[in-house]
């Protein structure tokens, strides 16, 4: 089983995609703070992390920047309601390696078919 690791202030749009993919046989990890993500990812090792970019404390791009310091290789889904082309900060989490965008509010096709392709590949 993957396990995912959904990183996500808001308690209602991490326990609704946590419970979307527990119903696909996905192990998932939620995780409310960048704070916390960064010590769950240096237990558990996550194979894919999608990533709230927009929190309360250390935001998304820098929880991203010290994740890279732990781990180089982890697939990262960065959650954003921007548009990529709209916003310098999704240019900077490209420089730090991620792997996609998903947007707010989560389209739960979307959400399922990057999400999936992914751990399929890890």
């Amino acid at each position: 089983m993957s396990k995912l690791l959904i990183v996500d202030d808001e308690v209602d749009v991490r326990e609704f995609a946590a419970n979307f993919f527990r119903k696909r046989q996905v192990e998932v990890i939620t995780a409310s703070s960048g704070e916390e993500a960064l010590e769950i990812t240096k237990t558990y090792k996550p194979k894919l992390i999608l990533l709230d970019i927009k929190m309360p404390g250390i935001d998304g791009i820098e929880t991203l920047r010290r994740l890279r310091q732990i781990d180089k290789e982890t697939p990262v889904i960065m959650v954003t309601a921007k548009e990529p082309n709209e916003d310098s900060a999704c240019q900077k989490c490209q420089e730090l390696g991620i792997i996609d965008y998903v947007h707010k509010p989560l389209e739960l096709d979307e959400l399922e078919r990057v999400v999936l392709s992914i751990l399929q590949k890890v």
